[in-house]
């Protein structure tokens, strides 16, 4: 696993290169085989290291449905394997969810040639400004968010819905269905209230109090909704405060962060907290960058510990060449063995993924490190 040198990043204009410039299907210069072992042994303690295989979803030119742009995956893992659902968007501009699976958590074993769930509008799909602002499509279902609480037989997916503007959506599915690969998601409930812009509100992956907890605002405060099921069989909708402005009050480093533009993954629980990564800009908002936060365990709207610098920042040529340049949108988290695997979309164009030691990572953050990328190479066989 190695983080490309300059030296490496160039290579004379590679294929590799030229295909991200022109926004088509890559194909692999490099395929090595990824020791667990060596991870351990060579990333530092406050490291994200990106994956050499990156990206490890592209888009498919010969799949109609996905040929422009894979990216924003929300994952899980299960029986030690990590299960994505990826947003594609293809020829006709609507966005839609992808399948793939990965048994080491750095390249894709299985990925299926048509895409596994679509949100149905009862008008016919017309463009959308709104979600051509939001990553590039003329509508449909965004960005994905994919939990499992309390170890319920059930997949719980948070979205965001370009119907009549941006809501969020909610839906389900059977754990054994998703497996099987039988797709019978549960019809979706409109969660946000209609008229009002929502993106990015996460489903906490164990209950808090009691109760289910979704994170619905971090702007700006964190505020969370607690409800004693994920049904919303009647019409019930969060009311969330979300205001647009700096916020980076009392900062000993402003500036990185100052513009919040929402949550990243569903929380990973640590022994300190919930572990949030979030997105922010600058005053410059070129870029979108990766922030962390610690999260009380069971007051999650306290923010015990914040990274004062961006954990993942766009520096490799797929994070700066694609639909839109300079986008890292970090959409799922895991943690395999000891590892902790951050899954982000790549200039809203490819699926990446990232990797630093859990308690390395989680310690470095609560003793206020820097717990961000550096240049590094690790062994590979």
């Amino acid at each position: 696993m190695i983080k490309k040198t300059s030296k490496t990043s160039k290579i004379k204009k590679s294929k590799k290169t030229v295909a991200l410039k022109k926004g088509i299907v890559i194909k692999k210069v490099i395929k090595p085989i990824i020791k667990k072992v060596a991870v351990k042994k060579r990333a530092s303690a406050t490291a994200f290291t990106r994956s050499l295989d990156n990206p490890i979803i592209s888009p498919q030119a010969d799949n109609n449905w996905e040929s422009w742009q894979t990216f924003n995956p929300g994952v899980i893992l299960l029986d030690n394997k990590i299960y994505f659902l990826y947003r594609a968007v293809g020829e006709d501009g609507i966005s839609r969810f992808g399948y793939a699976m990965s048994e080491d958590g750095f390249s894709i074993d299985e990925r299926l040639p048509f895409a596994v769930y679509e949100h149905k509008v009862d008008q016919q799909p017309s463009f959308n400004i709104f979600s051509y602002f939001s990553g590039g499509s003329f509508g449909g279902a965004e960005d994905p968010r994919l939990v499992r609480v309390n170890k319920e037989d059930t997949f719980y997916v948070t979205y965001t819905a370009c119907d009549n503007g941006l809501r969020v959506a909610l839906t389900s599915i059977k754990i054994s269905d998703f497996l099987s690969k039988k797709w019978k998601w549960q019809k979706p409930k409109l969660i946000s209230p209609p008229d009002e812009l929502h993106k990015n509100w996460l489903i906490f992956p164990e209950k808090i109090n009691g109760k289910y907890a979704i994170l619905h605002n971090i702007v700006p405060k964190i505020e969370i909704a607690y409800v004693d099921d994920l049904d919303f069989k009647e019409e019930f909708f969060i009311y969330s405060s979300r205001a647009f402005g700096p916020q980076r009050n009392g900062s000993k480093k402003k500036g990185w962060d100052k513009w919040l533009r929402g949550t990243g993954a569903p929380p990973l629980k640590t022994k300190y907290g919930w572990l949030l990564f979030y997105h922010a800009m600058d005053n410059d908002w070129s870029k979108y960058k990766v922030g962390a936060m610690l999260l009380d365990l069971n007051n999650p709207t306290k923010v015990l510990y914040r990274s004062e610098e961006p954990v993942l920042e766009p520096e490799a040529c797929y994070e700066n060449n694609g639909s839109k340049a300079g986008i890292v949108y970090a959409s799922g988290a895991i943690v395999k063995d000891g590892l902790l695997f951050l899954y982000y979309g790549g200039s809203d164009s490819y699926v990446c993924v990232a990797c630093a030691p859990f308690d390395n990572f989680v310690e470095a953050l609560v003793k206020g490190a820097k717990p961000r990328l550096r240049v590094k190479q690790v062994k590979t066989k």
